[in-house]
């Protein structure tokens, strides 16, 4: 059973949410939170498995909480999904920055909602190669230039074979379309793709594209 935590200040939609997930089976609301702050707390004392994030919420917002949670070693199977009605680069790039797994705006479709839930909670991150394309790419257009940055001193732990992985990881490319490229078995590619995972500190797929971009692996395409 997949346990997991509501986190919204509308009452209508946590109940929306808590009825969709309810009925599907396999998985199970263990709380509801209507602030940041609440999420926090209630996820260290619940332990849930994946934790629904609104974004805009009172006192302390759906980014701040979701760091916390992702920063904490204790929290570290818990996995974050951001929800919100605001599907802006600008959110979607802090959210993943943040530590979350996912990101989705709460006119998602019901099915699309439940697959989100299983994913994540199976440990993968929610972001297709359409997604990385659409939107991490496109952040990165839009993002202004970042003047010489210290390089990151985890980039020298990945050797020259794992740099290129994180580099088609970023573009987009599934583990599939990595093997082609490579001319590689695809659970080489996955061993590859995991290996330079916990090399960074990544905790799952988006957080390699996050590193990917900001340690310079990953160029942003300028206007």
């Amino acid at each position: 059973m997949i346990r997991v935590l509501l986190a919204d200040d509308q009452a209508l939609v946590r109940a929306g949410f808590r009825m969709l997930l309810g009925a599907a089976g396999d998985v199970e609301v263990v709380g509801e939170a209507t602030n940041g702050g609440e999420a926090v707390a209630l996820a260290r004392r619940l332990r849930p498995d994946v934790v629904l994030m609104d974004i805009r919420m009172p006192e302390v917002d759906g980014i701040t909480a979701t760091r916390r949670i992702t920063g904490d070693a204790e929290l570290r199977g818990v996995r974050v999904i951001v929800l919100t009605t605001y599907a802006e680069e600008q959110n979607i790039f802090a959210a993943l920055r943040s530590g979350a797994s996912g990101f989705l705006v709460k006119d998602t479709e019901p099915a699309d909602l439940l697959h989100a839930v299983r994913v994540t909670a199976a440990g993968e991150a929610l972001l297709s190669p359409s997604v990385t394309r659409a939107v991490i790419a496109k952040f990165a257009t839009a993002a202004e230039p970042v003047e010489a940055a210290p390089p990151n001193p985890l980039l020298v732990l990945l050797t020259e074979r794992e740099r290129e992985v994180v580099q088609l990881v970023a573009a987009g490319l599934s583990n599939d379309e990595i093997a082609a490229k490579l001319v590689v078995s695809p659970l080489t590619a996955k061993t590859h793709v995991s290996r330079a995972m916990a090399k960074v500190q990544a905790r799952d797929r988006a957080q390699l594209v996050v590193f990917a971009y900001e340690s310079g692996l990953a160029q942003p395409r300028r206007r």
